[in-house]
């Protein structure tokens, strides 16, 4: 881990480890209405994608497409959404949303369309099980 990196409170609140990349924590979100995944550098200080240097940029884009190809896989998305927003949260990150015509808010934005759905203990432990292991073999 980066020395003097720290996940920030919301998203250790709001996620759930899911796996170590050479530069990223992947993270589940708890909102289980969309297949839903969180990459967090662990640089410390890092609030925008510019903040790292340029071959912590190259590692971060291939992992956000290693990612996006494993929830692509598991969930057979129709489309998949990749942003670094931070509006509520400084500390970088990269949401990678599973996005399908038939989620809630297709084809706007996920945020406060509908409540957050938590997930079932058993079903998220499953599915992190899932991506685990197909991230391990990607």
């Amino acid at each position: 881990m980066s020395h003097g990196f720290a996940l920030d409170p919301q998203l250790a609140a709001d996620t759930t480890a899911v796996a170590e990349l050479p530069l990223c924590s992947v993270r589940l979100s708890a909102d289980r209405t969309y297949p839903w995944l969180i990459l967090v550098p662990r640089r410390a200080d890092c609030v925008e994608i510019i903040d790292l240097g340029p071959d912590d940029r190259a590692i971060l884009m291939e992992e956000i497409a290693t990612v996006s190809r494993v929830l692509k896989e598991l969930t057979d998305a129709h489309k998949l959404n990749v942003a670094a927003l931070g509006n509520s949260v400084a500390q970088l990150h990269i949401h990678v949303v599973a996005r399908d015509p038939e989620d809630p808010a297709w084809p706007g934005p996920i945020w406060g369309k509908v409540p957050a759905q938590p997930w079932d203990r058993l079903e998220r432990a499953d599915f992190t099980a899932r991506l685990e292991r197909v991230l391990a073999e990607a």
